[in-house]
């Protein structure tokens, strides 16, 4: 008699191919994001807007656009 295990081909099990697909999805989401994180830093640079410079006396609190937003959203 045969040992199944001596054989050089192993039977597909469900198992492995959950494993299998489970790799190449993670490999596949992992190539996707990489360029994306290269070219982030480029785009920060070009979209953060100039700061104003700090007040010399200190009071630096200006009633900006996304402080209005705030007080919106906080008051409802």
């Amino acid at each position: 008699m045969q040992d199944s295990q001596a054989a050089g081909i192993k039977p597909a099990s469900r198992r492995g191919f959950f494993f299998g697909a489970a790799t190449a999805g993670a490999a596949v989401a992992a190539v996707s994001v990489l360029p994306k994180v290269a070219e982030a830093p480029a785009a920060i640079e070009a979209a953060a807007p100039e700061l104003k410079p700090a007040p010399e006396k200190g009071g630096g609190y200006s009633l900006s656009e996304h402080v209005k937003h705030y007080y919106k959203t906080a008051s409802a």
